[in-house]
């Protein structure tokens, strides 16, 4: 990240989960990305809260050792030693009142020493059944009570509920201790560059925003595919799928940045409004609808990368009869004027052919009538691509004539790389959506309102499905692009996904 902004407001950062993967993994690298941009503000601290009975210098151990096994490239020891220096933790059972009157304790001793002002950012880093708890367990504590000038945020990870029904009554609970202004519901999708350049790709452009429309597009497809299986997270998993693992949160926020109106500016609340009109704007699924145009599927065993990969229900954790979807794919239509008549096709996955997600957008074929007394016999799909990973670029494909005496054509692409043009920083994601945290802009953040209507959409499949005996559950080997059923539900429409594993196949 380049020093292109100001650094952070000074507060205390606690991570409850301090010692989880997700903290190891990415929020460990996130915060010395964030330093070593000269984004964190010298007024700063970490607090580390979870049941590990460890001292503070173990604690600072473990946290440079995880940072040098991230593979977030070479570390540098001042700005380690800067970020070690910051940290505390703070041990307890989530549930239990003492711990937050220790953490109280800890945050007014840690906030003397660093004159981080009383601001205070709480990340929940922990399993979603005590997001809740720990919620409460903070308010009867005192700790998100803003005095004085100062402010006290949460930033809870998904999942936001499990249906609809929980996400209503989680929004409730924490709603009720705290204002909508202090809760930053993240997905870490949101921090990616090329996701957020949607919106300044589609409003800034004069080539592509009079194009994106019914007149113009002729189908969008939205793919997250995952080559990792359910590893071990079995427990999790088999409760929850990949439905709601994805859906309602990394899909639609794709689609909602690629399908809203242009907001009347990039301010937090007018572009989380537009947004939600787009999932307002989904058109219902009826219990035929959801089986008709929702396809779920399961892992069976496979090759990935020359590796055998065996079947999702011999995962430890996992029942050996689970129905649990490992796959999920859906058409979705949204009824406004600038997208009527437009499918969207959705599709995530766990163990198939390639880890790649992107936002294909195919345009309207120009007419063939030009061509018919030439050797071509089709026209190459005009495909815009906006790749997100593993790579993060845009690609767009047209027709070019192949050089010679007749009139021949083949698809080419022009493609730009973020890489590769700002030879960016390592990065995880998470960075922009910490640092946004800390200056208070919820751009990139959801709503109450957003998360419970990505839900309704997708609540009429989830209740037809538990209606649904467990044999009509199709199966995919692991290693494949996905189950037949998925390719049927274009194949109606007259098209076909785009290859998984990145090649050029026409999609319709």
């Amino acid at each position: 990240m380049e020093p292109q902004a100001r650094p952070a407001d000074p507060c205390i950062l606690v991570i409850f989960g301090s010692s989880g993967d997700l903290t190891k993994r990415l929020l460990i690298p996130a915060l010395y990305n964030l330093r070593r941009a000269k984004l964190l503000p010298e007024a700063f601290s970490v607090i580390g809260v979870s049941r590990q009975a460890i001292d503070q210098e173990t604690f600072r151990r473990d946290f440079g050792a995880s940072l040098r096994e991230s593979g977030n490239g070479e570390v540098v020891d001042d700005d380690l030693n800067w970020l070690t220096e910051r940290l505390y933790h703070q041990p307890g059972e989530f549930n239990d009142p003492a711990t937050y009157k220790n953490l109280a304790q800890l945050l007014a001793k840690t906030d003397e020493a660093h004159h981080t002002g009383g601001n205070c950012l709480f990340y929940l880093a922990t399993p979603p059944q005590v997001f809740g708890p720990i919620v409460q367990r903070l308010a009867d504590a005192g700790l998100v009570r803003e005095e004085e000038g100062h402010w006290r945020r949460v930033i809870i990870e998904k999942p936001f509920g499990h249906d609809l029904a929980s996400a209503q009554a989680l929004n409730r609970d924490i709603l009720g201790v705290l204002a909508e202004s202090q809760i930053y519901r993240i997905d870490h999708y949101l921090g990616k560059e090329t996701v957020q350049n949607v919106l300044v790709f589609r409003f800034a452009n004069g080539i592509f925003e009079p194009l994106w429309n019914r007149n113009h597009i002729d189908h969008v497809q939205i793919t997250v595919a995952e080559t990792l299986g359910v590893e071990r997270r079995g427990k999790f998993y088999d409760a929850t799928g990949a439905l709601r693992d994805m859906v309602p949160n990394h899909l639609f926020q794709l689609l909602t940045l690629t399908a809203m109106e242009p907001p009347t500016c990039f301010g937090a609340e007018a572009v989380r409004s537009e947004k939600s009109k787009v999932l307002e704007g989904v058109r219902p699924f009826g219990p035929e609808d959801a089986r008709r145009n929702v396809v779920r599927a399961q892992y069976v065993a496979g090759i990935i990368e020359n590796k055998r990969v065996d079947a999702y229900r011999g995962a430890d954790d996992v029942a050996p009869d689970s129905v649990t979807e490992t796959y999920v794919a859906l058409k979705l239509a949204i009824d406004s004027w600038r997208w009527a008549g437009v499918p969207f096709y959705l599709r995530t996955g766990k163990a198939l052919a390639a880890r790649r997600s992107e936002i294909a957008i195919q345009f309207k074929q120009a007419p063939f009538a030009l061509f018919r007394d030439t050797p071509v016999e089709r026209l190459t799909p005009n495909d815009l691509i906006l790749q997100i990973q593993p790579e993060e670029g845009v690609t767009l494909r047209f027709s070019a004539k192949i050089p010679g005496p007749n009139v021949r054509m083949d698809g080419v692409e022009m493609k730009f790389n973020y890489q590769d043009h700002f030879k960016a920083a390592p990065s995880t994601g998470y960075e922009t959506l910490i640092y946004d945290c800390m200056i208070g802009d919820a751009t990139l953040f959801q709503r109450a309102d957003n998360i419970e209507a990505g839900w309704r959409v997708v609540q009429p499949a989830l209740d037809a499905w538990a209606k649904d005996r467990a044999e009509n559950l199709p199966l995919y080997p692991a290693g494949s692009a996905g189950p037949s059923e998925a390719d049927a539900l274009l194949a109606r429409d007259g098209r076909r996904w785009r290859p998984i594993n990145g090649g050029n196949g026409p999609s319709s």
